[in-house]
């Protein structure tokens, strides 16, 4: 238990920690003023929040803070999980606390209402303030309105912000029966209101169905000019249908979400799957408040976005379990099979493009260096003529002497800076001195399951520059720009080398290598030095860590009286196995003794 030096307050919250029962519920802390500053939820609340004051020196520093400003504690006991996990989300929306990660309000996303009108209206909004039946949010409103335009084209429905007594305008043209006239009835008017509605929930098959059959009806009573508008209503919808499903048509209706986070954010895709189709689909980033782990971020979102989107789906798939998320409430599939891995995949790929947006948004905005930095990778993307700005590149280096214990080292710059979290360190599977082949190995087995960056570097010349093409391009498919670094004499960066009108990926072979002219005093210059130098650095101090580790082995130490220390010798001294092979027997013996100079010599003369 923390002392009073921490919190001053925590004797009177030690007493109140022995009132705290271990039921399930919603416990809120709050400051000195009454506000709350944290909602959570517990299956024991007792035990959960006498965890915020014990073991303080292990707590993260946001946590640390949390404590020091709590004052009080009140607890809310709820039957089952569940309610605690729909309380939970109704506090977290009402109070806005401070330390609780939260999504960003739904009133900045655009919807589709259907008002709640004796003859309903279907209107775009940003606003939660319309009386009648939501349906989004939507990623933007391009979507929305492409949908909206849709609908238009399917169902005549009034729009005027009152109705009048005679027909106006939007009659006259086709676009409303005009029920204000009298000339359509309120329960035919809302029989079409019923299949818009139906559209919005993705229910579109049933749809198809029922103008199917009036076309059929309206042909065999010969009322052709009326089936035949019927028919281009079914092409329309159709052809919707078509551009929105994405998997089987037997995936009834599943919600997927996916996350990605670093140190300070997390990234969230969800998608409302009906029917097959993507119904809607959009992004969130959150900013962490208490270094909350990717679970206990979701346990907190599901029921939130559930709201937002009145979601009826009773599964979720997901890229792992959360044990916060009861089974009553939502069955969770970590593990999904056919269609929905897929849907899976398609949510990371997009919560990965979302992360990289939102990287790049605040590497043009945030912090005095960032202008810096970005400048310079402007250059480097007009000196490349990229595509896109590189604030994601990829350098890759190997290392290994003469064969023995080769490795690779990957590296990561994200707008300009080293991301080591983002480092990767290859075991080569292959001929450990065959460059070109472990450069195509490791290259392939980051790229063929991973989101590739903005350029890729590869260190060294043209040799290197062509494997890699080879790999990304005609192995893998990927649009990747590649450049190489060049090295002089004295092993130090002397040229950028890339591929002529490298902003053009689509080459189905190598277009030709030409040379960057850079100054040496080009900041440019030092960045891409820099990550030569990084790579290097990385790829080297793996090598020996694992060199360190094992024992040091190749072809000589084969030879019958032969140990490492005597093939590392050779090795160091004549740079290769094949030098050694062309040395006399007098040059050997100087080397390493006439007793094992003869050992060697005639093994290899052998």
């Amino acid at each position: 238990m923390i002392d009073s030096s921490i919190n001053p307050n925590i004797d009177r919250i030690a007493l109140r920690l022995k009132t705290i029962p271990e039921n399930p519920g919603v416990y809120q802390h709050l400051d000195a003023s009454g506000k709350v500053i944290y909602v959570g939820k517990a299956r024991n609340l007792q035990r959960r929040v006498a965890s915020y004051f014990s073991h303080y020196d292990d707590k993260s520093a946001k946590i640390k803070m949390l404590v020091r400003h709590i004052y009080d504690t009140r607890v809310t006991v709820v039957a089952t999980e569940v309610d605690a996990l729909l309380l939970e989300n109704s506090l977290i929306k009402r109070y806005q606390p401070r330390y609780n990660s939260m999504l960003k309000d739904d009133k900045s996303y655009p919807y589709l209402v259907l008002t709640d009108e004796p003859y309903p209206r279907l209107l775009y909004t940003r606003k939660r303030g319309i009386k009648g039946q939501y349906y989004g949010p939507y990623p933007n409103g391009r979507i929305l309105r492409e949908l909206q335009d849709i609908i238009r084209q399917l169902f005549k429905y009034r729009t005027c912000d009152k109705m009048g007594n005679r027909p106006c305008m939007k009659h006259q043209i086709g676009l409303c029966d005009a029920p204000c006239a009298g000339k359509q009835s309120r329960e035919d008017y809302l029989s079409t209101i019923e299949n818009i509605r139906r559209i919005l929930k993705g229910d579109i098959g049933d749809i198809l169905n029922i103008l199917k059959d009036n076309m059929l009806a309206l042909a065999n009573e010969l009322r052709f000019e009326e089936a035949e508008a019927v028919k281009r209503k079914i092409h329309l919808l159709e052809e919707y249908q078509s551009r929105s499903t994405v998997v089987d048509t037997n995936v009834k209706d599943v919600d997927v979400i996916s996350i990605l986070s670093d140190e300070k954010y997390a990234y969230i895709h969800f998608m409302r799957i009906k029917n097959g189709a993507i119904i809607y689909s959009f992004n969130h980033e959150i900013k962490k408040q208490l270094d909350e782990s990717d679970p206990e971020i979701l346990a907190t979102v599901l029921p939130a976005l559930h709201e937002q989107t009145g979601s009826s789906a009773r599964e979720v798939v997901l890229p792992f379990r959360i044990d916060d998320i009861p089974d009553d409430y939502l069955l969770q599939n970590a593990d999904p099979k056919g269609d929905r891995r897929k849907l899976l995949e398609l949510s990371l790929r997009n919560v990965e493009s979302y992360q990289k947006q939102c990287r790049h948004q605040r590497a043009l905005t945030d912090g005095e260096a960032a202008p810096k930095a970005l400048k310079t990778l402007e250059r480097l993307q007009k000196a490349l003529n990229l595509p896109t700005l590189p604030m994601e590149i990829d350098c890759f280096d190997n290392s290994h002497i003469q064969g023995a214990y080769p490795v690779a080292g990957m590296v990561r710059f994200t707008s300009g800076k080293p991301n080591r979290n983002e480092y990767r360190k290859f075991n080569i599977k292959g001929e450990g001195n065959d460059d070109y082949a472990s450069m195509a190995e490791v290259i392939e087995r980051r790229y063929s399951k991973n989101t590739p960056p903005n350029l890729l570097i590869v260190d060294g010349g043209e040799g290197q520059m062509h494997v890699a093409w080879e790999v990304v391009h005609n192995k893998l498919n990927l649009a990747i720009p590649i450049a190489g670094l060049a090295k002089d004499d004295k092993h130090k960066t002397n040229e950028l080398l890339c591929f002529e009108n490298s902003g053009n990926v689509s080459h189905s072979t190598a277009p030709q290598i030409k040379v960057v002219q850079l100054k040496p005093t080009d900041p440019l210059f030092h960045l891409l030095e820099q990550i030569q130098n990084e790579v290097h650095r990385f790829a080297i101090t793996f090598h020996r860590d694992k060199r360190s580790k094992g024992t040091f082995r190749t072809s000589l130490t084969d030879i019958p009286g032969i140990g490492p220390k005597t093939a590392r010798d050779l090795l160091l001294r004549f740079n290769s196995v094949k030098q050694i092979q062309l040395q006399t027997l007098a040059d050997l013996t100087d080397a390493i003794g006439p007793a094992k100079a003869q050992l060697v010599y005639n093994h290899l003369h052998n």
